[in-house]
């Protein structure tokens, strides 16, 4: 006799209440996490169907359980291999990866223009890290009231902590286009990190050191789908990990030049508003919107949780951006433009444990 489709529903639905519970018991953490983050939280969260998705910045669509999260402060992680913030001035290397990207050209101020980017992203994407640091911005102020060097569980720094650095001057610190190869139609974590690394050795950073206070920003090209981006299965706008990560779907990568910082960066604008498209600028103004909100969103979670999950969470594994992601516009930690020396860009507010809440502007610490 065959099962009726209401029997079907209800089966499948027993399936997945079975393994929710099984996931649940398995630990506190990530099931598959290594010792290091072995009592990290589980997050269940929109576009987080994977234990590497770092700071995964959920589409507008799949980001309704975000408020909830507004209560608790972050904690500090107690660092992972000694990483926990970067204490430096933060850098930012941008790498257009594969030929999709087509020819290359440079613009009246210097930046790289790129034949297959319709929506004119890397320029945008250049400008912003540029100016992060520049005409006195506080938008990074946020971030540097977070450290390192404190006990694990600690909800805020002493001055004589090391705090997360400035970028003073802009945060830019190289563009590589990389035309080795295609892209892969839907890159994998390893993929991902392996770019980053290859990166690192392309830029000269060869040394542990090198890499201390460096993050590597992966842009895959229009039309591509990394780690699932813009699939039934990718709720998702971008997310960042390291290298060493062994939940990566392939696995880590390795690195004989220390632990490489990484973000998977989609092309933003294929997925529209659900990505920030006018979020905060009507009209052709603010096409790229989403673009500034989703690339700053990772780039703050970066700083102050290099090597996930070893720097700030909250308790349920939330990051600084993650608990004002899609918050609305305006007001104390709601998104909106903020104007540096290149332009001026749609950012989102990131969690302040000083006011436990979020703001878009922060005195800079010390």
């Amino acid at each position: 006799m065959g099962i009726s489709p209401t029997s079907r529903l209800r089966r499948n639905r027993n399936r997945v209440l079975t393994g929710l519970s099984a996931l649940a018991l398995a630990a506190t953490g990530f099931a598959a996490a290594p010792a290091a983050q072995a009592d990290q939280p589980v997050r269940e969260t929109a576009g987080n169907s994977h234990p590497y998705r770092h700071g995964v910045h959920p589409t507008k669509e799949a980001a309704n359980s975000a408020a909830a999260q507004r209560t608790s402060n972050l904690r500090y992680g107690g660092g992972v291999d000694g990483i926990g913030v970067t204490t430096g001035a933060p850098k930012v290397y941008l790498v257009f990866w594969g030929t999709q990207w087509g020819s290359q050209g440079t613009d009246s101020s210097g930046y790289t223009t790129l034949s297959g980017d319709p929506k004119g992203e890397a320029v945008r994407t250049q400008q912003l890290f540029k100016g992060l640091g520049t005409n006195g911005e506080t938008w990074s102020g946020v971030m540097t009231q977070y450290c390192e060097g404190v006990a694990k569980g600690a909800t805020s720094c002493p001055s004589t902590a090391a705090h997360v650095g400035y970028p003073t001057g802009g945060a830019l610190a190289g563009v590589w286009v990389d035309e080795s190869a295609a892209a892969p139609g839907q890159a994998t974590g390893n993929q991902l990190a392996a770019e980053a690394v290859k990166a690192a050795g392309h830029f000269g950073n060869t040394t542990a050191a090198s890499n201390r206070n460096v993050q590597y920003v992966v842009l895959s090209p229009t039309g591509t789908h990394p780690d699932g981006f813009n699939t039934a299965g990718g709720n998702f706008c971008a997310w960042h990990d390291w290298n060493g990560d062994t939940t990566l779907t392939g696995g880590a990568a390795p690195s004989p030049y220390g632990d490489v910082a990484f973000t998977n960066d989609p092309y933003v604008p294929d997925m529209g508003t659900s990505c920030g498209q006018n979020y905060v600028n009507s009209g052709g103004a603010g096409t790229l919107d989403g673009v500034t909100i989703v690339y700053g969103h990772e780039y703050s979670e970066t700083i102050t949780d290099q090597n996930p999950a070893g720097g700030w969470t909250d308790s349920t594994g939330y990051e600084n951006a993650d608990k004002c992601a899609w918050k609305g516009t305006g007001g104390a930690g709601g998104a909106q433009n903020v104007a540096m020396a290149t332009g001026s860009f749609a950012m989102q507010g990131t969690w302040s444990n000083a006011v436990s809440g979020c703001q878009i502007s922060h005195a800079i610490v010390p």
